[in-house]
C-alpha cells in the first residue's frame, strides 16, 4: 500500500537537497598551448619522429600536466625578452618566469577564492616584479618598454606616500590642532605688541 505523502513532506524534501553551484570556464591563459606539442623534455629528442602516433599521443601536452604546460609557457614568455639565446638570469628573464607563476596564481584564486597561502606567494611575486620593472623603467627604458609589450603587462606608477589613517591618528591631529590654536591666542597680544612697535618705527623712520 503505498500512500501519497503531503505537500508539506514534498516541500521540505526539496528544501533539504543540497543545492549544485554550476561550476565557471575561467579562461587560462595556457589554452593557447595546441595538445599536439611536444613536452620539454622530448621536444628535441631525433628519435622522436620515428617513434609511435600512440607514444606522441603519451608525450604530447595532451596528457601533460599543469606542471609541464608551465615550463612550456614560461619558455616562450622567455624567449620574447631575453637578450640571447644563453640569457637565463637577466631582469627581463626574471619578469617573464613571475609573469608566468602570477596568472597561474591568478587563475587559481579564481576557483579557490579562500587560499590563503597561494593569494600571499602571488603578492609576494607581484611584489618582487614590480621592483625589477621599476629598475628598469629607472635605468634601461627601452627594454622597459618591451618587457610591458611582449609580455602584456600594465604598469602603474607607484602611488606617493600616503600614511594610513587610524582611530588613533585621528585623536592624536585633533588634539595637536586644538594646542596649536590655544598657543595662538595666547601669543596673540605678544604679536600685535610686536606688531604695533613695528609700525610705530617704520612711522618715525619715514618722518
Amino acid at each position: 500500500f503505498h500512500q501519497a505523502c503531503s505537500p508539506f513532506i514534498q516541500t521540505a524534501r526539496c528544501y533539504a537537497r543540497p543545492v549544485r553551484r554550476k561550476r565557471k570556464d575561467i579562461p587560462s591563459h595556457l589554452d593557447d598551448l595546441p595538445p599536439t606539442m611536444l613536452k620539454k623534455d622530448y621536444a628535441n629528442v631525433p628519435i622522436i619522429n620515428s617513434v609511435d602516433d600512440v607514444v606522441k599521443r603519451l608525450l604530447s601536452l595532451e596528457m601533460a600536466s599543469q606542471k609541464e604546460k608551465m615550463k612550456i609557457k614560461t619558455q616562450q614568455l622567455v624567449e620574447k625578452v631575453r637578450r640571447s639565446p644563453n640569457d637565463n638570469g637577466s631582469f627581463e628573464v626574471q619578469v617573464a618566469m613571475l609573469t608566468a607563476k602570477i596568472r597561474t596564481y591568478e587563475e587559481h584564486l579564481q576557483r579557490h577564492p579562500k587560499d590563503k597561502n597561494n593569494r600571499r606567494r602571488m603578492l609576494m611575486d607581484i611584489d618582487r616584479r614590480k621592483k625589477l620593472l621599476a629598475y628598469l623603467r629607472r635605468v634601461r627604458y627601452d627594454t622597459f618598454e618591451n618587457t610591458c609589450k611582449q609580455l602584456n603587462i600594465q604598469y602603474t606608477l607607484p602611488p606617493p606616500y600616503s600614511r594610513r589613517i587610524t582611530k588613533r591618528w585621528v585623536v592624536k591631529k585633533a588634539f595637536c590642532l586644538k594646542v596649536f590654536q590655544e598657543a595662538r591666542k595666547l601669543r596673540a597680544p605678544e604679536r600685535l605688541k610686536q606688531r604695533r612697535e613695528w609700525q610705530a618705527r617704520a612711522r618715525a623712520a619715514k618722518e
